[in-house]
């Protein structure tokens, strides 16, 4: 698929999603990021380069014209009419075109004409207030992707920076919930798609996975917290017997010293914050959200829409940057 773009979606209207492609886009020169083409709106990216002081040409484009028209024309699906650009105003009626910006765009990596997807970020809250049934990203794009000729998609979050890569095996939910979510059917599906999609799509062949505890050290053999002798551990031994390379639950206070965790090519946490505080402190603008699991590649920035700085032309670029490369590898990677 080398000829074919990379897919972005515009995110939040009155985010900084718009403000992150121009940018790139306008310094393509110097950063030398791979052809794509935005799925958004013309009136609203146009108003907003206008702001932001750029000289940006825009061409309507289908995905196969985008690679001949990128060096100079930064290419569109247009999604929407003449919108008054409210920055860092949250407007239903525009948030509600986020939500097209995405279909249009899995579709057309679904269907092969573009190589992969990268999502800026959305207003959960605000699409959620309009009628939105999802609770965001992640499994609006499990639901696009669902095919009656195949399984349903099991998506899982890896947040990665360089060769530290992390996932939750719970995300969303109340603390209090993750006990009785945290199940053995869970990590071992869960081991065995990131095992999966770590040789499909880093060239990792045999990945060496570490999983932490749920307790404060990893229960203390039974005397802090039984979920790591009940569920972990057997867990662990099931995905062992089916050939992967799996460690015992390890404490996460110490797991994520530099030296440890550069051990292994993935580390399986058990809730949000456990998987997400670790790479935030080490890699806070520069680390990726990838979903695996999906049919699709699908990468974002590791951020929200901050729409305080929407428009004002002082945002870091760099996560958008690296999620773009990151797609463009694991598409590289992928046609191998």
């Amino acid at each position: 698929m080398a000829n074919f773009p990379l897919a972005i979606t515009m995110g939040e209207p009155a985010g900084i999603g718009a403000d992150l492609i121009l940018k790139i886009y306008a310094e393509r020169a110097k950063l030398a990021p791979p052809p794509f083409i935005i799925y958004g709106n013309l009136s609203i990216l146009q108003q907003r380069a206008q702001k932001l002081g750029l000289n940006i040409k825009f061409k309507h484009s289908t995905p196969a014209q985008a690679k001949k028209y990128f060096p100079s024309y930064l290419p569109l699906i247009n999604i929407g009419g003449e919108i008054i650009d409210r920055v860092g105003k949250i407007n239903k009626e525009n948030s509600q075109l986020a939500i097209k910006f995405i279909e249009l765009a899995t579709k057309a990596v679904l269907e092969k004409k573009c190589k992969a997807l990268i999502t800026a970020p959305i207003h959960k809250n605000a699409l959620i207030k309009s009628g939105f049934n999802f609770p965001g990203h992640t499994e609006f794009l499990s639901y696009l992707c669902m095919d009656k000729n195949n399984p349903p998609p099991f998506p899982i979050m890896m947040l990665a920076h360089e060769n530290l890569r992390t996932i939750p095996l719970t995300i969303h939910i109340e603390l209090r919930k993750v006990a009785l979510n945290l199940t053995k059917s869970l990590i071992v599906k869960s081991a065995k798609i990131i095992a999966r999609d770590l040789g499909k799509y880093f060239n990792i062949k045999e990945p060496k996975l570490a999983i932490t505890g749920l307790n404060p050290h990893a229960g203390e053999n039974g005397v802090m917290g039984k979920e790591e002798i009940n569920i972990i551990q057997p867990a662990v031994a099931q995905l062992r017997q089916q050939g992967i390379n799996i460690t015992d639950p390890l404490p996460a206070d110490s797991l994520f010293y530099p030296p440890k965790w550069r051990e292994f090519d993935a580390i399986l946490a058990t809730y949000h914050d456990q998987a997400l505080i670790p790479i935030k402190t080490i890699a806070f603008e520069k680390a990726v959200n990838i979903t695996l699991g999906l049919p699709i590649i699908r990468t974002s920035p590791d951020h929200g829409t901050a729409l305080n700085l929407a428009g004002k032309n002082n945002i870091s670029i760099t996560s958008m940057l690296e999620a773009i490369r990151m797609a463009e590898l694991m598409s590289n990677n992928n046609d191998r």
